[in-house]
């Protein structure tokens, strides 16, 4: 296997709580670099934003393309760690998607279609990969990854309780 050591892996954990009353919801994310990924979970700092006006499924797309930004380098490759069925399809979409110039087949625009073009746009400037997390596991059947995940499930789920 080739490992470019001019770029360094990022691993990237995002999530997302909304209440659909009040389309207001919270995003969350934790980066890890290689080596912190040994650190103890009490060490890591999750970050936490409010997004007002949204629903799951944006909200989720809010989230990771708000902590896509806030990377420190764009000569990275990227881990992405997340729930959201939708983000892990849209790279295979992406064909189609920008094909059909963001349309549907009924000649309207998709919706979210905006936060769309801005995730290829990001995307495309590093290198991800995308890995589904199954969430809300049973604590024994919970590996490494599921415990950082469980990190930032549990933020965006605190903020939207406070």
């Amino acid at each position: 296997m080739y490992v470019d050591i001019n770029k360094p892996t990022l691993f990237l954990f995002t999530d997302a709580s909304v209440d659909p009353q009040t389309k207001v919801g919270y995003g969350a994310y934790l980066l890890l670099g290689e080596f912190e990924i040994e650190a103890p979970l009490s060490k890591l700092k999750v970050r936490v934003k409010r997004f007002e006006c949204t629903t799951s499924s944006k909200l989720e797309l809010e989230t990771f393309l708000w902590a896509l930004q806030k990377l420190p380098t764009k000569n990275s490759k990227v881990v992405v760690y997340t729930d959201c069925q939708n983000i892990i399809n849209l790279k295979d979409r992406e064909e189609k998607i920008k094909k059909n110039h963001y349309m549907t087949r009924r000649g309207t625009l998709i919706k979210n279609h905006k936060l769309y073009e801005k995730f290829y746009e990001l995307t495309d400037l590093y290198e991800c990969d995308f890995i589904k997390v199954k969430g809300h596991k049973r604590s024994e059947d919970k590996d490494e990854i599921d415990k950082y995940f469980t990190l930032v499930d549990r933020a965006a789920r605190e903020a939207l309780r406070k």
